[in-house]
């Protein structure tokens, strides 16, 4: 870089004063700063660059790339980006609050009006991006933003990848579990919009319910979470399932009602949420569909943005009242037990005899877990629409990824951006 570039970019840099850390993603660290020039609170996003031999780092050029090209109220405004000091900075609109903070505060009591427009700005901005063509493929509460005035935005563009071609790949490695569609959990390279319905229901289920729905702790468990919740899909519900690349085959479970997992759910927001949790992503409702369902024209009306609750400051005292709540008992979610068998065509007997015997230590370990699931909820049964945080007890930690991971991760995205035909 010439003098006249460092001195330039120092120039664009000096324009920013930081202040605090706002938080840390996968990729960059995201201070709070202010715009000298405008005197406006942003948000700066810190990427570190690749060393010189491996060259641009893409992930930030794709999240750039896409950025300017998406405007809409409910997408982050990406303000601008500048290199400095081996980094590359990527200045956003500030933003007060995420979802999750909205969902885990304890102060706010979510009335159906709030979980729907909360919901109906997710899915606007869902649907102007697969618009775009454009997949998010990281959907989860705190990658919600809240502006100011109420308005959500999606946010988080790092793992989002332009789709359309019949024939591209992609990594089936993205998304927090928790929020992972079943055929990525299957582990299906070519996918499209549908994921990310599957992702936006999870973020609706835990509106509904002020926790996270289904909390696996792998891939496996968290199919059998699904499973249980839904029951085990059969052939006539998704035919290309025993095809996919990891299928592996569930007993076989009933569905359990779905009122019984959302007992405080209208029947159209029940209705709504079957169609976004449609095992098949081919029949699964699409999110421009799913704006046009009668769950947001019947009453209540969706709360005006800017009338939305907002979380509680640092500082502040935390209200001792518990909300008045359905005290009728939810049932308790365990994962259906697997039989020793994997569905992997044109696979040689000597692979299929290695996952046999892989997958026995799996089941082992999976039974002891079950086991102590078991014996703990016939001692702690607790309405499944309650926050669990009003009872003193902490939230279950999110999934998070850590720097092996990290890695795997940035090399499967830098793959599919430098050959797109190709994982």
């Amino acid at each position: 870089m010439s003098e006249v570039d460092n001195f330039l970019t120092k120039k664009v840099a000096d324009r920013y004063l930081k202040r605090e850390v706002l938080g840390e993603g996968t990729y960059g660290v995201v201070y709070k700063a202010i715009d000298t020039k405008t005197n406006e609170t942003v948000a700066i996003k810190k990427i570190r660059l690749g060393k010189q031999k491996e060259g641009v780092n893409f992930t930030a050029l794709r999240e750039i790339k896409l950025l300017k090209e998406l405007k809409d109220p409910n997408i982050i405004e990406l303000i601008d980006a500048f290199p400095h000091k081996g980094n590359l900075h990527l200045v956003f609109q500030f933003m007060e609050s995420d979802l999750e903070a909205v969902i885990r505060d304890r102060n706010i009591v979510l009335s159906p009006a709030d979980i729907k427009s909360f919901l109906q700005m997710t899915l606007k901005g869902l649907s102007y991006c697969h618009k775009k063509w454009v997949l998010h493929r990281d959907m989860k509460p705190n990658n919600l933003l809240i502006a100011a005035d109420g308005q959500l935005k999606l946010a988080d563009f790092g793992l989002a990848r332009i789709f359309g071609s019949p024939d591209r790949k992609f990594t089936h490695q993205v998304f927090a579990r928790w929020y992972r569609a079943p055929e990525l959990l299957f582990g299906t390279k070519q996918y499209g919009a549908a994921v990310d319905v599957w992702g936006a229901a999870c973020v609706f289920a835990e509106l509904l319910l002020r926790r996270p729905f289904l909390q696996g702790s792998s891939d496996i468990d968290q199919l059998g979470k699904i499973f249980a919740a839904f029951g085990t899909p059969k052939p006539s519900q998704w035919l290309d399932m025993v095809y996919l690349p990891d299928y592996v085959e569930y007993q076989y479970v009933p569905a359990p009602p779905l009122r019984s997992l959302f007992p405080m759910a209208s029947d159209d927001a029940l209705d709504l949420l079957s169609k976004m949790f449609t095992y098949d992503p081919r029949a699964r409702i699409s999110a421009q569909q799913a704006l046009e369902h009668r769950y947001f024209t019947s009453p209540p009306a969706p709360t005006n943005p800017a009338s939305l609750p907002r979380p509680s400051r640092k500082g502040e005292t935390l209200n001792s009242k518990v909300p008045d709540f359905n005290s009728q008992d939810g049932p308790t979610v365990l994962s259906p037990p697997r039989k020793l068998r994997r569905v992997m065509p044109n696979q040689s007997d000597e692979n299929q005899e290695n996952v046999h015997r892989s997958r026995k230590f799996v089941d082992h370990e999976n039974e002891s877990r079950l086991t102590a699931d078991e014996s703990s909820s016939r001692s702690h049964t607790i309405p499944m629409s309650i926050d669990f945080s009003i009872f003193g007890s902490r939230p279950p930690p999110r999934p998070t990824i850590n720097s092996t991971d990290r890695t795997h991760l940035k090399r499967k995205l830098d793959l599919e951006f430098q050959n797109p035909e190709q994982e």
